[in-house]
């Protein structure tokens, strides 16, 4: 039998991996001891020169369709893992035919929940970790993606200015519609209340977390969030004609949430009395957008918004009001970020994104702020931080010299 490989963009360094061997023979030469998280395949994460994969064993037609969906949720933008290649037609040293692999880029920055528990997340961060995860359902469902195995154990997290951001990991379930139903939405979210509940339970039980969580709480959270994110995005909302002002309020709550409005629905009756709004398309990433065009960087959402925050401090503090933002956008760059950056030794540059921190540096500042009575300076709050906790933190990126 022949192997065969499909891959959208092709790196020749993937036919030097052991292919005649399970996964699980796989040796530390190519294997990177990247935490992973639970799955029902064995999954390996290998480096081939500077480039970083998770490798999944799983059934020949399994494979090549999640490998299809992966690709049709990428084209969409919704976040999820970025899909290299399904390879086939494996056979051991032996003759005897091994399973098809589905190879993944890795997520730069990401953990699996349970890693984030053993670097001091604690139980009362776990509505941070649902959250991310609505916010995740949410846009899904709005790109009509019917997940049907939601859970903690298929999603990465990235850190956001102090919370988090949750990619999909496994589509193996999933289903692309053109518009997702009331009872497929419903379905996902008692699935994901289910697994959720089973996997904090088990967690708890682990000792992984020291004080006891409340999982019909985080439950009942999970539930609420999802349904009040859904109706601010897609809910309908009546009003008089002399309160056309509440458009761009609607406009104003969505970008708040970091949401952008595509298209909007406006209808009036025949006497123009009554307007009724309906958001028909929206997108995450307003702010990410904004900070991209300015900066040229590209972070989540939370972090965008952190940044552009302190961008209008600097503004506000030298009078650059009537300049150009992008003008003072670059020397925002030019005094600030790139100076706190260049401060950050080589051996911790994958302590955290960059992003995450400054946003972090900037939440020392305020602390070194308060205890001190008078607002501290920026780049000594960067020195004292890289000195006294960045250095201590563990790696949650996979960095050259590894």
């Amino acid at each position: 039998m022949a192997m065969r490989i499909v891959a959208s963009r092709p790196d020749p360094a993937i036919l030097t991996l052991p292919w005649d061997l399970p996964l699980e023979e796989w040796s530390d030469d190519v294997v990177v001891p990247l935490p992973r998280g639970l799955s029902r395949h064995i999954v390996r994460i290998v480096r081939l020169r500077d480039r970083v994969y998770a490798v999944k064993e799983t059934q020949d037609d399994i494979a090549f369709r999640e490998y299809r969906m992966l690709r049709n949720l990428q084209r969409i933008g919704v976040p999820a893992v970025a899909p290299q290649g399904v390879v086939t037609g494996r056979e051991g040293k032996d003759g005897q035919e091994l399973p098809a692999a589905l190879i993944t880029q890795h997520l730069q920055f990401s953990l699996p929940y349970r890693s984030l528990f053993s670097r001091g997340m604690t139980a009362e961060h776990v509505p941070t970790l649902i959250d991310a995860i609505v916010v995740l359902l949410v846009r899904l469902h709005l790109a009509g993606f019917y997940w049907g195995d939601v859970s903690l154990s298929n999603v990465l997290f990235r850190r956001n200015a102090g919370e988090f951001a949750a990619y999909l990991v496994d589509a193996e379930t999933g289903e692309l519609h053109d518009e997702i139903s009331d009872r497929m939405r419903e379905y996902d979210i008692t699935v994901g209340c289910e697994n959720i509940f089973a996997e904090l339970m088990d967690l708890s039980a682990s000792g992984a977390v020291q004080q006891p969580i409340d999982g019909f709480a985080i439950i009942d959270h999970l539930r609420s969030r999802y349904e009040a994110l859904w109706g601010e995005l897609t809910g309908l909302e009546e009003f008089r004609a002399d309160e056309m002002w509440r458009i761009e309020r609607r406009v104003e709550r969505l970008n708040d949430l970091g949401f952008d409005v595509d298209e909007l629905d406006i209808v009036t009756d025949l006497g123009g009395d009554s307007i009724r709004i309906q958001p028909k398309v929206v997108d995450l990433g307003h702010h990410t957008r904004e900070i991209q065009a300015l900066t040229g960087m590209t972070v989540e959402d939370n972090q965008a918004r952190r940044l552009l925050n302190d961008l209008a401090s600097f503004t506000a503090h030298y009078d650059l009001g009537r300049e150009d933002r992008h003008l003072v956008a670059s020397k925002w760059m030019h005094q600030i970020f790139e100076p706190i950056m260049a401060l950050i030794p080589p051996d911790a540059t994958g302590k955290l994104e960059p992003a995450e921190i400054f946003h972090e540096i900037l939440e020392h500042r305020w602390y070194l702020s308060e205890q001190r009575g008078t607002e501290v300076d920026i780049h000594e709050t960067a020195r004292d931080y890289i000195a006294r906790f960045l250095t201590a933190k563990p790696d949650e990126a996979i960095t050259g010299e590894e």
